[in-house]
C-alpha cells in the first residue's frame, strides 16, 4: 500500500482565531493538536510533504481544513504518526476521550466527508496527546 492513515502532531505557540474555509472563524488556543487524515490516493503519504510545505509557508493553496491551521505562522508540525491501513475515522475517534482531562476538539474540523464529530484533537501537553495518538494508531491497525 502506498499510503494509509496519518496523524500530524502540531504545536501552536499562541492563541488565535483563524478563518477555516466553510467552517468559519474558530478559536485555537496555544497547545498541541492532533489532526488525522487519509493518504490513500495516488500520492499516498506524499500528502504529508504537502502539509509540511503549507506549514513552512512554501504553499499557499488551501484545499482542506488543516491547510488553514497549518498556514498560520504560530502552527508547526512536530511529528507524524502513520499506519498503512484505511483507518482514518477509527484513529480520529480513538485519540480524543471527551471524558478525559484536557482533551478537546474543533467540531466539524476535517470530517466533512464522514460522520465523525472532528478529526482534530487538542491537549495542552505534548506527551499526553502523542501517547494517545500512538495508542489510537496501534489499536486501529490491530482491528
Amino acid at each position: 500500500m502506498a499510503g494509509g492513515t496519518y496523524t500530524l502532531v502540531l504545536e501552536r505557540s499562541e492563541d488565535a482565531t483563524i478563518e477555516v474555509g466553510a467552517l468559519g472563524r474558530r478559536q485555537f488556543p496555544a497547545g498541541w493538536y492532533a489532526y488525522t487524515g487519509s493518504a490513500l490516493g495516488s500520492g499516498g503519504f506524499g500528502r504529508i510533504d504537502r502539509h509540511r510545505a503549507v506549514a513552512a509557508g512554501e504553499n499557499d493553496t488551501r484545499h482542506w481544513h488543516v491547510d488553514y491551521l497549518l498556514g498560520d505562522p504560530a502552527t508547526t508540525v512536530d511529528t507524524v504518526v502513520t499506519t498503512e491501513a484505511d483507518v482514518e475515522c477509527a484513529v480520529a475517534g480513538r485519540i480524543a476521550d471527551p471524558t478525559a482531562d484536557g482533551f478537546g476538539g474543533v467540531t466539524g474540523f476535517g470530517c466533512s466527508d464522514c460522520d465523525c464529530p472532528t478529526h482534530l484533537t487538542y491537549h495542552e501537553r505534548r506527551d499526553v496527546l502523542l501517547a494517545s495518538v500512538e495508542r489510537a494508531h496501534e489499536a486501529a491497525a490491530a482491528d
